[in-house]
C-alpha cells in the first residue's frame, strides 16, 4: 500500500510522532515495520486503531510515555523502565510494539523477571488475527500447525509421538549396531530394514512440512531443519556409495567415510527439541547467552595458557632428566590444566613436587572461581526462557481451543 505523503505520522494516546516514511520500514518495532506490507486499508487497521488518509496519521490506543521510552531505545539502544509506571505494563506495552524482555537493560531484565515470578502473570505479542476464510486459515494452514506446533490438535499430538518413537528406535538401533552381536548377517539385515524405515518417516515427515510452510527460505534458514537435513542425508549419502561401490570394494570394506556418515545419524536425537520444552529452552539459552559461554571460554583458555606453562616448568623444566615426563611439554600439562580446573581429577597425571601441588591447588581454586563467574547470567537466562516458552506453549494451546470452538 502507498502512503499518500513521505511522513508518516504515528498518533499515541493522543500524542503525536512524525517520522518520514523509510525510517519506518528500518525500526525495529516489527509492527511499524508492517504497516508498510499492508496492501488495503483493512489490512492497517488490524495493526492500528484508526488510520487518517488525509493526513496519512496512524492512531494507536496506547501509553504515549512508554511510547516515547520505546522511542528513546530506538535512538539510543538502551531501554530501560518508565519512572513510576508498572513493570508489567511497561512489558505488555513493549511487546504489543514488537520488543522482547532481552532488549531490556539488565537491571531492568532482574526487576521484570522478579515481578513476573511474584505474580506469575505472562505477556506475549499479540497474534495476528486472520479471517476464517482467509487461505492462512484453510487445510493447508492446518496442516502446517499440525506439523509443527504438536500441541495445537489431537492430530499433532499423535504425529508427535509417532516421531519420538522413531527418533528412540532409530538412535537404539545406531547404537546397537555398534555391538558385536549385532554384526552377523541377519541381524545386520533387519537392522537396514527398520533404518529404511525410520528414514522414510524422517523424510516424509520434512518434505511435508516444507511443502506446507509459509515461507519456504525461512524454513530452509532454521536451526532444527537443518539438523533434519544433516541427519537424513547421510542415509541417502551412504546407499548410494554403496550402490555405486559395491559391497565388497575396497572403500566399503574400509568403511571409514560410510562410518563417519553413519554416525552423523546421531542428530536424530536433537529431534526431540520439537516435543520437548527443556530441549527448547536450553537451544534459545545458548543463543542468547553466546556472549557469556565466549566469556567462559576466553577464562579458561587464559588461565590454561598460564597453568600450563608454571607446571611444565616445575615439574619437568627445571630437571630435564629426572623430571615428571607427563609435563614433558605444555601441551600436555594443558590437558592436566582443564581437568583440574572443572575438579574432574582422572589421576592419569597429577604433579609430584611440593611446588607442582601447591600450583595444582591454586589451579583448582581458581576454576572453582572462574567457572562461577558466568554461570549466574546463564542461569537468569535459562530461567527466563523457561518461563518465555512455557506460557507461550499455554497460550498457543489456548488460542487453538478457542479457534476450534469458533470453528465449531
Amino acid at each position: 500500500m502507498k502512503f499518500s505523503s513521505r511522513l508518516c505520522t504515528l498518533n499515541v494516546g493522543g500524542r503525536r510522532f512524525c517520522f518520514p516514511a523509510d525510517l519506518m520500514k528500518r525500526l525495529p518495532l516489527s509492527r511499524l515495520s508492517r504497516l508498510h506490507r499492508c496492501g488495503s486499508e483493512s489490512e492497517l487497521l488490524e495493526l492500528c486503531d484508526d488510520y487518517d488518509r488525509d493526513r496519512n496519521e496512524f492512531f494507536f490506543d496506547r501509553h504515549s510515555e512508554a511510547f516515547s521510552f520505546i522511542m528513546l531505545y530506538v535512538q539510543h539502544g538502551k531501554l530501560r523502565f518508565v519512572p513510576h509506571m508498572c513493570e508489567l505494563s511497561f512489558y505488555n506495552e513493549m511487546l504489543y510494539w514488537g520488543l522482547e524482555s532481552s532488549d531490556l537493560q539488565p537491571c531492568c531484565q532482574r526487576r521484570l523477571d522478579d515481578c513476573l515470578s511474584d505474580c506469575f502473570v505472562h505477556f506475549f505479542p499479540e497474534e495476528e488475527q486472520r479471517d476464517p476464510e482467509e487461505p492462512q486459515s484453510n487445510w493447508l494452514e492446518y496442516m502446517r500447525r499440525t506439523f509443527e506446533e504438536p500441541t495445537s490438535s489431537l492430530m499433532a499430538q499423535i504425529l508427535a509421538s509417532v516421531s519420538v518413537v522413531f527418533v528412540v528406535i532409530s538412535i537404539f538401533m545406531l547404537c546397537a549396531s555398534t555391538l558385536p552381536d549385532w554384526k552377523t548377517a541377519e541381524t545386520v539385515d533387519q537392522h537396514r530394514i527398520i533404518e529404511a524405515v525410520c528414514i522414510g518417516w524422517f523424510t516424509a515427515e520434512c518434505v511435508v512440512r516444507f511443502l506446507v510452510s509459509r515461507d519456504k527460505c525461512e524454513f530452509v534458514r532454521r536451526p532444527l531443519n537443518i539438523i533434519d537435513l544433516l541427519a537424513i542425508m547421510p542415509y541417502y549419502v551412504s546407499v548410494t556409495m554403496t550402490m555405486l561401490t559395491g559391497e565388497n570394494s575396497q572403500l566399503q570394506r574400509a568403511g571409514v567415510t560410510l562410518r563417519v556418515l553413519r554416525m552423523l545419524r546421531i542428530f536424530w536425537v536433537i529431534k526431540l527439541a520439537r516435543h520437548f520444552l527443556g530441549l527448547q529452552t536450553l537451544g534459545l539459552t545458548l543463543r542468547r547467552c553466546y556472549r557469556e559461554m565466549m566469556m567462559l571460554l576466553v577464562f579458561i583458555c587464559v588461565a590454561m595458557a598460564i597453568f600450563s606453562a608454571l607446571a611444565q616448568l616445575l615439574e619437568h623444566g627445571l630437571d630435564l632428566e629426572t623430571g615428571n615426563q607427563d609435563y614433558a611439554s605444555i601441551p600436555a600439562a594443558c590437558w592436566w590444566v582443564i581437568i583440574s580446573m572443572t575438579t574432574v581429577g582422572y589421576g592419569d597425571m597429577y604433579p609430584v613436587t611440593v611446588a607442582g601441588r601447591v600450583l595444582g591447588g591454586l589451579c583448582v581454586l581458581s576454576g572453582i572461581v572462574l567457572l562461577a563467574l558466568p554461570i549466574t547470567f546463564i542461569y537468569h537466562s535459562f530461567v527466563q526462557c523457561y518461563h518465555e516458552l512455557k506460557v507461550r506453549s499455554a497460550r498457543c494451546n489456548h488460542s487453538h481451543s478457542l479457534s476450534a470452538e469458533l470453528v465449531n
